[in-house]
């Protein structure tokens, strides 16, 4: 087991506190920091800090001993790739609206761009590997988002009660096909909409959301309440002073809106459109890069790609707790293949170890407290808050002792249908 250095990657849309404060950095950073990324991917590969002040690219290691680090199994059947790739997200504006593609649409697609001869770090390049990118995202603190569609029942109430003439033919258009043919009709109309169509739409809109919020009041927390969508409103308003004249402000007024409490979870498989708005968490997804963006943005935007990967399935998306494993480790339940989230806590005062097992790779971030990691090998290492810790599948046995308490881990790991130990 060794400690990682891990990449932060500076968007524009990201905080100058919360990884800052996380890693143990002067606070505010000069620039926001929005991604810290712990993992394998080749863009920005975590680095293994050896006891002996040497430092191996974790992607480098893998290269050179994918048995050892990755473990017989997890080699062969991920092509000596680490199938996941772990993050600490922080985001004080939203980020793009965006999809993901499918394992199919994925090879499919980056097969046709390598034809194509489009390089793979183009601006107007989709698909920058062959691999899909289901992921699930794990409040730190409270999380405001965007995910999927919303009852389109329920957005026709919504266009109606902003009164505003101009949204009225698109209320009629949703309100005549209430379903998935519906949505898919209405969504792209708003995001091909020429430019002078979208300025005439967007000021009338924000006028109805104001109005609204006049005469309704500011919602002061998220509850949602039938015929109350002054919420939503904000958002809408938030957005558009964000994205001043983006289409993806009019396309979010058919999302759903989630807040997620810190320790609740969501899971998104492919095609789900979605937005983080605002707060910090960690995500695990499958070792990808894939992203087809709808608006919220200044990067390339391919509109008949993202209707073509696009689930207009409605509802709103379940949100998870997580399920017990034992007194200190709760687990996040998805259906993907390429990883496995785990959290672990100690409240102040407890001191029980916890034995980890598995014949897998894991990555353990701290983020809050400190704990000690024993080997079976007799190997020590301290965990503090903001560090992480690469465990190769030659350990197959890591003790976690509290240190400073209160104690909360993540633990990342390949899905369990490549355990053999779960």
């Amino acid at each position: 087991m060794e400690l990682l250095r891990n990449a932060v990657r500076p968007y524009a849309w990201g905080s100058r506190t919360a990884i800052p404060e996380l890693l143990g950095c002067p606070v505010p950073a000069r620039h926001p920091q929005a991604e810290l990324w712990l993992g394998a991917h080749p863009a920005d590969p975590s680095v293994l800090l050896h006891a002996d002040g040497a430092q191996t690219s974790l992607l480098d290691a893998l290269r050179a001993d994918p048995d050892r680090h990755l473990g017989a199994h997890c080699a062969r059947r991920w092509g000596g790739r680490l199938p996941f790739l772990l993050k600490v997200l922080a985001a004080d504006e939203p980020l793009s609206l965006q999809a993901h593609p499918s394992a199919a649409q994925a090879a499919e697609g980056f097969a046709r761009e390598e034809a194509r001869g489009i390089p793979r770090d183009a601006p107007e390049r989709n698909y920058s590997d062959l691999n899909h990118k289901p992921e699930l995202i794990c409040a730190l603190t409270e999380l405001h988002a965007l995910a999927g569609f919303r009852d389109p029942l329920r957005t026709v109430e919504l266009l109606g009660a902003l009164d505003v003439p101009a949204l009225e033919p698109y209320r009629m258009m949703l309100a005549a096909e209430p379903n998935t043919d519906g949505l898919r009709t209405l969504f792209t109309t708003w995001i091909t909409m020429p430019e002078p169509a979208v300025k005439a739409v967007l000021p009338c809109t924000l006028d109805g959301c104001i109005a609204l919020l006049r005469r309704d009041g500011v919602c002061r927390d998220f509850r949602p309440r039938r015929g109350d969508f002054r919420y939503e409103c904000q958002v809408f308003l938030e957005l558009a002073e964000t994205y001043p004249g983006d289409v993806g402000v009019l396309a979010a007024l058919l999302l759903n809106h989630v807040v997620l409490a810190s320790g609740e979870a969501m899971y998104l498989s492919a095609g789900i459109l979605h937005s983080y708005l605002r707060g910090t968490a960690v995500e695990i997804s499958a070792n990808s890069d894939n992203v087809l963006r709808g608006g919220l943005t200044a990067k390339h935007i391919d509109v008949p790609e993202l209707l073509r990967v696009l689930d207009f399935s409605h509802g709103e998306p379940p949100v998870q707790r997580g399920e017990r494993l034992g007194p200190q480790e709760t687990v996040y339940r998805t259906p993907a293949e390429e990883f496995r989230l785990t959290r672990l806590e100690w409240a102040e005062g407890e001191s029980a170890p916890v034995r980890l097992c598995s014949v897998c790779p894991q990555i353990l971030l701290c983020t809050q407290g400190s704990a000690q990691l024993h080997s079976l090998t007799g190997e020590r290492i301290t965990l503090r808050r903001g560090g992480s810790v690469w465990l190769p599948a030659a350990d197959p046995e890591v003790t976690v002792c509290p240190d400073v308490t209160p104690v909360q881990l993540f633990r990342a790991l390949p899905g369990l249908a490549h355990d053999p130990t779960d």
